[in-house]
């Protein structure tokens, strides 16, 4: 069984207004997902952003699970190192038991450097402060008492309560994006998730590395790939919707840096149609299944995040997102339950 969750980005390019309209409109996004079939629903973190990036994924995590009884809810990813791991680990604690046991809690180390300026964390510390703060969500909801004396942390003599409705624990999913990361994950967290700009070929070599250091450390491996999905009549019916939306993010992917785009030469070469082999999942809901599949072999994974809601555009329209959540539950969903 292939299972189908979402991710949001709400933020309102240019200056971040109206972010409240923005908020109610993804809440009643989740809330239909739930109802088509979907499996979770995920939040991101950032600081600072123009254009409004909602900096609190667990406070949007709770309103969702006021509107939902069954689906996943979670972070993908929050950036731990710019918080105390006590802290995060009493928040989602009591967002488990507010939710019923439905908590996912995902991490990543961060790679903006206005995200750690506004937290006045220096960024060469975060992985130290990453791998700590993993060690003391370990030990925070064990229910035991416990003292942590550790280079970026001192903990005295503390115990969290209340635990998890989950037993052992929450899961721990760590996002990466470069193989030092994905050997990360495998070493320390329950589940690697792989951000959805990264092509096909970058996640097969990606997984393998992950589930050598999942298998190293004793640990069972879970992938989850986030993916940039549209479903639609077609292709030429998704590039008119969705293209504008995905194709600006990823410009800005470009101009930042990102490994994900390292071959690309110049900015006319992110045309949808042509940037979505091997990258976007999208086109009739027969090629999307069919995509779905091979993707899930490929990779060896039964759970993917799909990215309808962009930042960096702010769509698409709240009405299509509804469309393409319905289609996705109508069309989709049903066939790759098998």
């Amino acid at each position: 069984m292939i299972k189908l969750g979402l991710y949001s980005s709400i933020a309102n390019p240019p200056r971040g207004d109206h972010l409240d309209r923005c908020v109610q409109e993804t809440v009643a996004e989740a809330e239909l997902a739930e109802a088509c079939g979907f499996h979770g629903f995920f939040f991101g973190e950032h600081h600072q952003d123009r254009d409004g990036f909602l900096p609190s994924p667990l406070i949007l995590c709770s309103a969702v699970a006021a509107r939902t009884k069954r689906m996943q809810i979670g972070t993908a990813v929050l950036l731990l190192p710019l918080h105390h791991p006590l802290r995060v680990a009493e928040d989602v604690a009591t967002l488990d038991i507010v939710s019923g046991g439905r908590i996912v809690l995902g991490v990543g180390l961060g790679y903006q450097d206005a995200d750690f300026r506004a937290f006045g964390v220096a960024k060469k510390h975060r992985v130290g402060r990453f791998e700590e703060a993993i060690e003391i969500l370990d030990k925070s909801w064990n229910g035991e008492r416990f003292t942590h004396k550790g280079r970026h942390f001192d903990i005295d003599d503390v115990r969290v309560l209340p635990r998890p409705v989950q037993r052992p624990r929450p899961p721990l999913w760590l996002g990466a994006s470069v193989p030092a990361a994905v050997e990360r994950a495998g070493r320390l967290g329950d589940a690697l998730v792989i951000g959805p700009s990264m092509p096909l070929a970058w996640n097969v070599e990606a997984a393998a590395l992950y589930r050598k250091a999942a298998a190293a450390a004793g640990r069972k491996p879970e992938i989850i790939l986030m993916r940039d999905a549209w479903v639609a009549d077609s292709v030429a019916d998704a590039a008119r919707v969705y293209g504008p939306e995905v194709m600006a993010a990823y410009k800005y992917y470009w101009r930042a840096g990102s490994e994900a785009f390292k071959d690309v030469e110049s900015l006319d070469a992110f045309e949808f149609e042509a940037m979505a082999k091997d990258r976007i999942i999208t086109g009739s809901p027969e090629a999307c299944i069919a995509e779905f599949k091979r993707w899930s072999e490929a990779v060896g994974t039964d759970y993917f995040l799909l990215r309808l809601r962009h930042a960096h555009s702010g769509g698409p329209p709240h009405q299509e997102i509804l469309k393409a959540i319905e289609r996705f539950g109508r069309d989709v969903i049903p066939h790759l339950a098998g």
